[in-house]
């Protein structure tokens, strides 16, 4: 039988979904030593890492696993994490807040509480660029999606190699990042941590920038604060709307809280829930039970 532990917030949830599946071959052990199949959230996990001494597969609840692949924790044993299930709500937020801004409702809700009547000129979507940097799972959705409303839409990897049926109009090698921000209306990044990516949105490559509005979504290490701030005040960015930071939660003395053209959410662009996550666990383990190479697995040399 293999052994299967559960580190989660959402444990009893799994629980009962793997009771409802019942898994052939797979018994839920309550013994770190003995555990062969971990199913966990990252955070949850990091320090009994080294209390596993039969690990051999590790299913992230997450899309994020930057916090397991440390050059202190270990690497023998096979990662997998969560993809194909944020691009659709990374989309909606997205489009949520970009629609928010170029027509103004934040204001007329503004305008409202003060009884005033006054129109503003809006600009359309179409035809607007939007600069996607990663062009994984998420990214390829949500360039799919806004190209519905009429964004061009480029991408930005590490390979500038355009993904299998690519959404994107133009694909930019990471190296040529100053040069695709010229053409934004819009960026938005979805980028793991990485040791290429930390800091890439900084002021040098911001300030190439002609007053786009900056989500990010993917890592908060890729976003450089004062690099931020500097492109805020010059106005290289027009409004940045962030989820995802450096040290969660974000502290209070943080300059962000305060500033008027920053919109903070806390990491709740798309959520994992557990229906989903457990799917994805399904078949891996159907995988792994019969000898077949592992879905979403993760290279950690390359950190994604």
């Amino acid at each position: 039988m293999n052994k299967l532990l559960i580190i989660s917030k959402e444990k009893e949830k799994y629980l009962s979904l793997l009771e409802q599946a019942d898994l052939p071959d797979l018994e839920i052990c309550h013994d770190i030593r003995k555990a062969e199949i971990l199913l966990a959230d990252p955070p949850l996990v990091i320090d009994l890492l080294d209390q596993f001494k039969n690990l051999k597969w590790l299913q992230s609840t997450f899309a994020g696993v930057d916090s397991l692949i440390q050059p202190n924790l270990r690497t023998d044993y096979h990662l997998t994490n969560v993809r194909g299930i944020f691009g659709q709500p990374i989309s909606e937020y997205v489009l949520g807040y970009s629609i928010q801004y170029f027509r103004h409702f934040k204001q007329y809700a503004e305008q409202q509480k003060k009884k005033q009547w006054q129109p503003h000129t809006y600009s359309s979507l179409v035809n607007k660029c939007m600069v996607i940097l990663g062009t994984g799972s998420i990214g390829s959705e949500l360039a799919a999606t806004v190209k519905q409303l009429g964004f061009i839409v480029y991408g930005i990897n590490r390979s500038g190699i355009p993904p299998k049926d690519s959404p994107f109009d133009c694909i930019f090698h990471i190296s040529e990042i100053e040069n695709a921000f010229q053409y934004a209306d819009v960026i938005v990044s979805t980028l793991p941590k990485t040791e290429l990516t930390m800091d890439l949105l900084n002021s040098q490559t911001l300030k190439k920038c002609n007053g786009a509005l900056l989500f990010n979504v993917g890592r908060g290490e890729v976003l450089e604060n004062y690099g931020l701030l500097n492109a805020l005040e010059s106005g290289s960015i027009s409004h940045a709307f962030l989820d995802v930071f450096a040290h969660e939660p974000l502290s209070q003395e943080c300059p962000y809280w305060n500033h008027p053209n920053i919109t903070i959410t806390p990491h709740i662009a798309a959520l994992s829930f557990p229906e989903q996550v457990f799917e994805q666990f399904y078949d891996n383990y159907l995988r792994w039970r019969d000898g077949f190479s592992l879905i979403n697995s993760i290279d950690f040399t390359k950190g994604y």
